[in-house]
């Protein structure tokens, strides 16, 4: 994958993401973007981690204050930095997307 597509990948995913406020990339997301991409970073690493933390956000216990949009893709990294010593099994990331992409 060329890092133009890997690029485009990584931003399509970020802004198509509920609870987020991007519909548009920030130049700083891009940049972060293809520095993912220069520590050879796997988009499915990446993916499983913008899946991952969006489920957590939707965890939270009934009655708290909701968050605010998430507006960078920095939000990301921390989660990005877990998975890369450990990725989740392949069904349980299925299942995420599909907890993550279907309304509740």
């Amino acid at each position: 994958m060329s890092r133009a597509d890997y690029v485009r990948g990584v931003l399509t995913l970020y802004c198509g993401l509920p609870h987020t406020a991007a519909r548009r990339p920030s130049p700083s997301d891009r940049r972060l973007a293809e520095q993912l991409f220069d520590q050879g970073i796997p988009l499915t690493t990446v993916e499983a981690a913008f899946l991952l933390a969006i489920a957590r956000r939707g965890a939270r216990p009934p009655g708290l204050p909701p968050l605010p949009p998430v507006r960078s893709l920095a939000y990301f990294l921390p989660v990005v930095e877990e998975l890369r010593r450990s990725l989740p099994d392949l069904r349980y990331l299925a299942y995420l997307r599909s907890r993550v992409t279907s309304p509740t």
